[in-house]
């Protein structure tokens, strides 16, 4: 015989109440933070949401995928970010007004909460991050972060330098070596960009985020590298005056090759091991702004 109305209704109630149990007491009447984040620009980011903020579990969104390579374990990383307290919308800190933040990709550099963000992600995203209240007196409030990856090389056109100048060889992450080319070396400072990004334009008076490598002209040989020691550096242009002029009118994003004589000031890298000789620079710009606000 078949069953009635009621049994088949008895059935859907016990399918229904299955699949709550099935579930974890705390998915259940979850609702994602309603968060608004601009999604244009790489400057700083505008978050509209009603306050209070309650947060009771860490949420994850990608305002924006990059289109960058993927993001590897163990991989360099340069950050910015932006924090607010989820309380009253008020900003705890942020680095778009200075320098981006170089990190390992590793769970004890960036923390669980922001490797689990990063995970899966490529550079040029912008990310969402919320997390409840930390149980510290100083993180008693709910974190709402936004995450931009930048690049840690230079992106953009190829450009074809110069057949009198040394030849610039890339390693698979971007690392440059160099050939020596056994002529003489110029007697001024020589710039050939290699790739012309499209950010913006460097100023005198900028500090620069770079990865660069140092050759000698001579040997080919590198004497320092940031990318040797595993993450870009940081400085004001008028620290080392001949970078300085090398660098002016560049964009960001882009790699450039600085041939420097002898007689040309290197500022604070000024080395007596280096003095005499005329020295090779291949820089990538990454980041770029007046002095207080990089970009």
């Amino acid at each position: 015989m078949r069953p009635g109305p009621a049994a088949w209704c008895a059935t859907l109630l016990l399918l229904v109440v299955g699949a709550l149990a099935a579930c974890a007491p705390e998915e259940i009447g979850r609702v994602d933070p309603e968060i608004t984040v601009s999604q244009s620009g790489s400057g700083a980011p505008t978050l509209v949401y009603v306050t209070p903020l309650t947060v009771e579990r860490t949420y994850r969104r990608t305002v924006w995928p990059g289109t960058g390579p993927s993001i590897q374990d163990g991989d360099p990383l340069l950050l910015r970010f932006w924090v607010e307290d989820g309380t009253t919308a008020g900003v705890v800190t942020e680095n778009f007004s200075s320098t981006p933040v170089p990190q390992v990709f590793t769970r004890a550099d960036v923390g669980d909460d922001l490797y689990e963000t990063l995970v899966g992600q490529q550079v040029g995203a912008r990310l969402l991050q919320v997390t409840p209240p930390g149980e510290a007196p100083e993180d008693a409030y709910p974190a709402v972060t936004v995450v931009d990856v930048l690049p840690t090389r230079a992106t953009g056109t190829t450009v074809v330098p110069r057949a009198d100048l040394p030849t610039v060889r890339l390693e698979t992450d971007g690392a440059p070596s160099m050939s020596a080319t056994g002529a003489e070396p110029p007697t001024t400072l020589t710039i050939q960009p290699l790739v012309r990004g499209s950010g913006r334009q460097i100023e005198a008076d900028d500090v620069v985020t770079v990865q660069y490598a140092g050759f000698s002209w001579t040997t080919g040989e590198v004497f320092d590298s940031t990318w040797d020691r595993g993450q870009p550096s940081s400085f004001a242009l008028s620290d080392v005056p001949a970078i300085q002029e090398g660098l002016v009118e560049q964009t960001t994003g882009s790699q450039v090759m600085l041939v420097v004589p002898p007689s040309y000031d290197l500022g604070a890298t000024q080395s007596e091991a280096l003095a005499g000789q005329t020295l090779v620079f291949v820089i990538d710009i990454l980041a770029s702004g007046p002095q207080g606000v990089t970009r």
